[in-house]
């Protein structure tokens, strides 16, 4: 019995598409290139719960502002644990974010999402902020002391450089029979205005370069994975975004830690109040809505007296609200880091130096008042000058975040639904 040889067949090559097929081709392999330096920036900012995602996406469908076509953040939470620093630098969605945490309570691992957007967030203003070592020491608990004196130091030397600088500038009889300021013979309103507006101007294009920056990754990044151009137009989407921040719809739809909705409201609209107010007595002199003498400090019973006492007792009671928050119930807030804590007690000091100052200049206690409003003002100069440094510039950049959101149509059509109680 012969056994004939046959010849074994070559396997044939799969096809790489299946004719007539929709389905998209295969994505080219990425490259990963771990930072292992940004891994530990992040879990020592308070991301420290990121190693125990798997990724099972329980995050993103129990957010309520998650996109359904681009949802997060469970792509974060495998960048992060990656240490894909790149992806999440240009990642928009770690902008929308609002850390309610409701991803957090839910995670079944917990690996507390919330917190891990947070500590990208921290980490991504130090890494974009110009100079840098003050973004830094803004987020050490070390550096506070050094804070608040370079601010002293900075409006001591006005101080001192006043009644020279007021020769020169010609500010030095500013006063009349119109306009009568009690502090103007220690602490002059043009000096001040001047000071304040450098450090506005300092702050403002520190942020504006941060906006710049970001509006161009989000531009990138949006076009990208929408594959065309914004869906509605410029002023619209900012008409949007506002209403949802004077409304503060996001906070809203939050299930897990609804006494942050009002302590917000209660910050966000004590601080307008206050701006409102400073802008109006800034602007006195030159104001056509002002007739008449204007008298500064304004009187007790002055309407604009009333709307900043009003804002600085909303701004205390929304701190209170959030300590007693932060302080009894953590897994809803989130991990208390020292950002958190320095921005709530910076508002407070200088609302509470505020009512001091107010306190001793009516009953005229010399010169008792005039110190205390040094160190108002020394608060005051702190919380303006390192805003684009601290968790105060959230609401700009997130601001940017959903201007973005609303024209490129990535935000979640929202339910109607009670305010939370």
């Amino acid at each position: 019995m012969s056994v004939e040889a046959t010849e074994t067949a070559s396997p044939q090559p799969m096809p790489e598409t299946i004719s007539g097929s929709d389905q998209p081709p295969l994505p080219e392999p990425i490259r990963i290139e771990p930072d292992l330096s940004f891994i530990r920036k992040l879990m020592k900012s308070g991301g420290d719960s990121l190693k125990q995602c798997m990724q099972c996406g329980t995050c993103s469908a129990t957010c309520a502002l998650s996109s359904d076509l681009e949802p997060f953040p469970r792509k974060e939470m495998a960048w992060a644990s990656w240490g894909m620093k790149d992806a999440l630098v240009n990642d928009p969605d770690v902008w929308l974010c609002h850390q309610c945490n409701d991803c957090s309570t839910r995670c079944p691992r917990g690996a507390r999402p919330g917190d891990v957007l947070a500590a990208v967030r921290q980490e991504w203003i130090v890494h974009n902020a110009v100079p840098g070592f003050l973004a830094r020491w803004v987020h050490q608990p070390q550096s506070a002391l050094l804070l608040l004196g370079i601010m002293t130091v900075l409006l001591g030397g006005a101080l001192y450089l006043k009644d020279p600088v007021g020769r020169v500038l010609g500010f030095s009889e500013e006063l009349g029979t119109k306009i009568v300021f009690s502090y103007s013979s220690m602490l002059p309103r043009w000096m001040l205005n001047l000071f304040f507006l450098v450090l506005g101007v300092l702050a403002i294009l520190t942020v504006l370069r941060g906006v710049i920056r970001l509006r161009k990754k989000m531009k990138t990044t949006f076009m990208q994975s929408e594959s065309g151009a914004p869906k509605k137009k410029l002023i619209p989407s900012i008409g949007a975004a506002l209403k949802c921040i004077f409304l503060h719809e996001n906070f809203s739809l939050c299930t897990e830690a609804h006494p942050r909705y009002w302590s917000h409201m209660a910050v966000f609209f004590g601080f307008l109040a206050l701006v409102l107010v400073t802008l109006w007595v800034i602007t006195a002199p030159y104001n056509p809505l002002i007739a008449g003498p204007f008298i500064y400090p304004l009187s007790l019973w002055n309407p604009w007296k009333i709307l900043a006492n009003v804002g600085g007792i909303a701004i205390i009671a929304g701190c209170v609200l959030m300590i007693k928050d932060r302080m009894k119930n953590s897994e809803q807030t989130g991990v208390n880091n020292y950002s958190d804590w320095s921005l709530i007690g910076l508002l407070l000091a200088v609302v509470l130096t505020g009512f001091v100052t107010e306190a001793l200049h009516f009953v005229r206690l010399e010169p008792h008042r005039h110190l205390a409003y040094f160190v108002h003002l020394v608060f005051a100069g702190a919380l303006l000058l390192y805003m684009p440094y601290s968790k105060f510039a959230h609401i700009v950049y997130r601001t940017t975040a959903m201007i973005f959101a609303e024209r490129y149509n990535r935000t979640k059509e929202k339910q109607p639904g009670p305010i939370p109680i």
